[in-house]
């Protein structure tokens, strides 16, 4: 018997997935957290406060089997009114329109309200795979748990995990990989975020500025990144300007002697140069420009 070598066509390569999970839920259920976990890297800002994330941000995992495009939105904001508030709900509204897989994140921790209502009304519109992830598994209290195992029945699968911990989260990515298409990368391997380095640098500032001021403040400020240049012994200059809308903000931004804006980019500049490696020089300044919100405009 004569037994012909396979040609190169006759070899079925491995299938390679692609495609984008949107994760979805109410305001500070752990969205973002739970972004960064499954990318294994800080890629989305988190903050206690809600409206932390503001960009639809992309989280990409990539591994042999291909490559996972998460989108981490904005909570919904029922009744939203100023033009900030608007459009991080119309943004929510548009990743939901162009998605492989639906991730819908609950807080067993909190009451249930009309946002979570209207959220969940929206997700039953979906037409793709939906998993729902309960969040917040490592706190104590859990006082609305069986209400979300009760809604297990309207997802295709659910899952258990404490983004916080990092605990139970290889099962989830396991199955995200499982549900995926076929398809090619979007990404290069080396890519586990779609935000230019002076976006994820202001997002990364205003951060700080959220964990550090009280819960009126943070949503009157917008970061921009004026400049990003390397300089002599391998120094990494940033320059960054904080807007907020009035002048008594602004006051309680910078503090008692500078003693609050130096904190910010003090805890700013650490964080930075643990990733980037090198040393950070950061220019922090703070502005009062009433009308910055009004960028957000729809």
């Amino acid at each position: 018997m004569t037994i012909s070598p396979t040609s190169e066509a006759e070899i079925e390569k491995p299938k390679t997935k692609a495609g984008f999970v949107v994760i979805v839920g109410r305001s500070n259920v752990g969205k973002s957290t739970l972004m960064n976990a499954l990318v294994g890297s800080k890629v989305a800002i988190t903050s206690p406060k809600p409206q932390t994330t503001r960009l639809p941000i992309h989280g990409i995992l990539t591994r042999d089997e291909g490559q996972i495009v998460f989108v981490d939105t904005p909570g919904m904001l029922k009744g939203a009114k100023d033009a900030l508030s608007k459009a991080l709900t119309e943004s929510l509204k548009n990743a939901l329109a162009d998605v492989d897989i639906l991730m819908y994140v609950a807080d067993p921790t909190r009451v249930i309200g009309d946002e979570e209502k209207s959220m969940l009304r929206m997700v039953e519109q979906i037409d793709k795979p939906k998993i729902m992830v309960i969040n917040k598994m490592d706190d104590m209290n859990k006082p609305y748990l069986d209400f979300y195992r009760d809604l297990s029945d309207k997802f295709d699968y659910t899952f258990e995990v404490s983004a916080k911990e990092s605990v139970h989260i290889k099962p989830l990515i396991d199955k995200l990989f499982e549900l995926l298409p076929e398809g090619e990368q979007f990404y290069p391997a080396y890519q586990i975020t779609n935000m230019a380095n002076n976006v994820w640098v202001a997002e990364l500032i205003r951060e700080k500025l959220y964990l550090r001021l009280r819960q009126e403040v943070p949503y009157t400020v917008h970061v921009e990144v004026t400049a990003m240049e390397e300089r002599e012994n391998n120094v990494m200059y940033i320059a960054a300007t904080v807007f907020t809308t009035e002048d008594r903000y602004k006051r309680m931004i910078i503090g008692q002697g500078g003693r609050g804006i130096r904190e910010i980019g003090q805890s700013t500049r650490k964080e930075l140069e643990a990733v980037m490696g090198k040393k950070i020089y950061l220019d922090l300044q703070v502005e009062t420009n009433p009308h910055w919100m009004l960028r957000f405009e729809i």
